[in-house]
């Protein structure tokens, strides 16, 4: 019998990605829960509803009473990709952080360790590492820094899961990734978000002088990774996933620009965001001497790829582009 793997949040972006990629790959029954805020869409897995491998559950990982009710079946490996991810959502309403990320994990992990699962995988973000100068990158060893209510929660929730297995010898392991693009990504993260205002024509808001620098990965790479993790990933561990692409902010916009034949007379520089580190760059050398990881998407043609996505997907953006997001929108970027 086919084991079932628990995947929190794969309606968003990065978890779409890999719902898509575990069922391309394998033969698992994959259960979804997510609880389908604005970032999770469920048109994002229209095509694979049908799928008798796939099962869908809304529900919320910060209840209990939901995370209770979907390990009344055999869970065999989670992967928890469901989480509050905005820095600038983080700066306006801390408690939702709290709540999801916090709570959340403590729940799944606590069900997880009852019910005896055989893998839990914590998805993390590259964030809880703080800022970096001009050189270095992060490394599994590096301090925990957290600068915003993001990252402190996304920490909070990393330092919970190793105590889980230092503790209850929890079979738990920790990925964290680099700034991720691609398909399905919601367009309120930099990359989506200047695609779709440069094919509307509108104003591209760059924060700051643009020159905060990220390292960025195609999320084909970043499911690719969480795969090998899955599969071969030493309990207990860290893995940081990059592909090595660092740039700032504005060669990001100015690409976009490029790509599409836009003007750079679009770009708008507003005031920059409070806490905004200044500089990520991920050391990817342990999960690529350990378990053989290799990012396979060039940037130039992640890029181009991206671009052409939501081109040809406009429908399913600009169904997204309307209502709460437009006032969330108007708030972070309209009087700055």
């Amino acid at each position: 019998m086919a084991e079932t793997i628990l995947v929190t949040g794969g309606c968003g972006f990065i978890g779409t990605n890999f719902v898509r990629h575990m069922l391309e790959r394998y033969d698992y029954t994959i259960v979804n829960l997510d609880k389908l805020t604005y970032a999770g869409n469920l048109e994002n897995l229209e095509d694979v509803a049908g799928d008798g491998r796939y099962t869908f559950v809304r529900g919320d990982i910060a209840s209990m009473a939901d995370v209770e009710g979907v390990f009344e079946r055999p869970i065999d490996i989670v992967v928890n990709f469901a989480a509050e991810s905005h820095v600038d959502r983080s700066i306006m309403d801390p408690d939702a952080f709290i709540r999801t990320n916090i709570n959340g994990t403590f729940n799944l992990l606590e069900l997880a360790r009852k019910k005896g699962v055989g893998r839990f995988v914590q998805v993390s973000t590259d964030e809880v590492y703080g800022s970096l100068g001009e050189s270095g990158a992060f490394r599994e060893d590096t301090p925990l820094s957290p600068n915003s209510p993001y990252s402190a929660s996304k920490t909070a929730a990393d330092i919970l899961a190793m105590a889980y297995f230092k503790t209850y010898g929890m079979p738990v392991v920790i990925t964290r990734c680099s700034n991720n693009y691609g398909p399905y990504q919601f367009p309120e993260k930099l990359i989506p978000l200047m695609i779709t205002n440069a094919l509307a024509d509108k104003e591209l808001p760059v924060y700051g002088d643009g020159l905060n620098v990220r390292d960025w990965i195609h999320v084909k790479d970043h499911c690719a990774a969480i795969d090998l993790v899955v599969h071969k990933g030493e309990e207990g561990n860290v893995y940081n996933i990059g592909a090595s692409n660092e740039r700032t902010n504005i060669d990001i916009v100015e690409l976009v620009l490029d790509i599409l034949g836009k003007p750079r007379s679009l770009i708008r520089y507003v005031t920059d965001r409070p806490g905004h580190d200044r500089r990520y760059a991920i050391d990817s050398g342990k999960i690529t001497e350990r378990l053989g990881y290799r990012p396979s998407v060039a940037f130039s043609e992640g890029m181009r790829g991206t671009v052409d996505w939501y081109v040809r997907n406009r429908g399913w953006w600009e169904r997204i582009k309307t209502g709460a997001y437009l006032d969330y929108y108007e708030k972070m970027y309209g009087k700055r």
